[in-house]
């Protein structure tokens, strides 16, 4: 069997000992494992983050397959977060991996104890869901950040990360600003999203009427961007 030192040599030859100790010890919670969170999580655990929550109530359907991490033609109709808890005890068995079956939302929010992890990372599509999370974790000591809409997109190159307020050319960001704004509610804190301002119309046809068409590369790019922001930010904080 591979020993963890032997999997994350490179990634400690980049990064030194200090920060690699950083990442072992960083504890993540990681909300929605679609598209951009199964991503988010892969480039999280491949980098060395050993205390991972993952939240998602969905199962894996055939849709999934073109851009979900965990989604296979085996894996359809299993619970999203236990496929890719199984994924992840492959490539780091000593991994610490709790996978919550079940919705972020008004009813269920106090059960999630956010104030435990050091990074939440947003990856939640139901936008009363979202605004919820964003509330929250704003108000932790949590590093928080957050996704924006990754469908509809083809171009890689248009993919950028900024403070949610600076967010320009996503509808999702508009209304979620929007309806926060109806709402009365400022969150308390700035935060990073990853987000395109490229938006296509659909083509074609589609077995989920209200689905927005989304690829890999695109899904993928945020989801790791979203960890790539996490492992920077535990860097920057051993300078």
């Amino acid at each position: 069997m591979c020993n963890e030192e032997g999997v994350l040599l490179r990634t400690r030859l980049l990064l030194g000992d200090t920060t690699m100790e950083r990442i072992r010890s960083a504890r993540v919670a990681v909300f929605g494992v679609g598209g951009v969170g199964s991503w988010c999580v892969e480039g999280l655990v491949r980098s060395g983050v050993r205390h991972i929550t993952i939240v998602d109530f969905d199962r894996v359907s055939v849709s999934n397959i073109n851009r979900q991490l965990m989604a296979t033609t085996h894996t359809v109709g299993k619970v999203k977060v236990e496929a890719m808890k199984e994924h992840l005890l492959e490539i780091n068995p000593t991994a610490e991996i709790t996978a919550i079956n079940g919705r972020f939302c008004a009813d269920t929010a106090d059960m999630f104890r956010l104030e435990d992890y050091d990074y939440i990372i947003d990856a939640i599509d139901s936008i009363d869901d979202k605004m919820l999370l964003i509330t929250r974790a704003c108000d932790t000591r949590a590093v928080f950040f957050s996704s924006m809409g990754a469908a509809r997109k083809l171009d890689p190159t248009r993919i950028q990360v900024t403070e949610f307020r600076k967010v320009r050319g996503c509808p999702l960001a508009k209304t979620l600003r929007g309806r926060f704004r109806k709402a009365g509610i400022v969150p308390s804190r700035k935060f990073r999203c990853v987000f395109s301002e490229e938006l296509l119309d659909n083509a074609g046809c589609s077995d989920e009427p209200r689905a927005n068409g989304s690829l890999l590369h695109i899904t993928g790019i945020f989801g790791f961007t979203l960890a790539g922001l996490v492992i920077e930010d535990i860097g920057r904080s051993d300078g």
